[in-house]
């Protein structure tokens, strides 16, 4: 039913709330892998050295770390886990990911770390929702 677990997680508490989901699913249905996304913004060129590249160190370093702890929520795993980061627009990453390694359904949280908090489901879950090649679990 769902051989490829697609998890996308912001740093968020619903990403990581999301991540417990997906264990939950994944140890369930025991898919053949899980695959945990992480994307973040682009970093505007205009920076310019040595600013760009400490911008660049700084968002792979925080990426690296929700990674890690996105796998700690998710727990032990009866299948494969793999994590990719990506820089640019997270919704764009996510379909993009679903769509080359032909996930079988995407879980993600219902709002993330964007600026308007306050609204019931955030602009990347709703484009995700919108676009994705297969069902998405959207998790509160």
């Amino acid at each position: 039913m769902f051989g490829k677990i697609l998890l996308a997680v912001d740093g968020s508490e619903h990403g990581y709330h999301a991540a417990r989901q997906a264990g939950e699913l994944a140890r369930t249905v025991k898919p053949a892998e899980l695959r945990i996304v992480v994307s973040y913004g682009t970093i505007p060129l205009y920076l310019g050295e040595p600013n760009l590249q400490t911008a660049i160190d700084h968002r792979t370093k925080e990426a690296q770390a929700t990674l890690e702890r996105a796998k700690e929520q998710v727990g032990d795993l009866p299948c494969e886990v793999h994590t990719e980061m990506s820089e640019g627009d997270p919704a764009e990453a996510i379909l993009n990911v679903a769509n080359t390694r032909a996930s079988d359904i995407i879980v993600m949280g219902s709002r993330g770390l964007g600026r308007l908090s306050g609204l019931l489901l955030g602009s990347v879950s709703q484009k995700v929702v919108a676009h994705a090649p297969c069902p998405v679990l959207i998790v509160r």
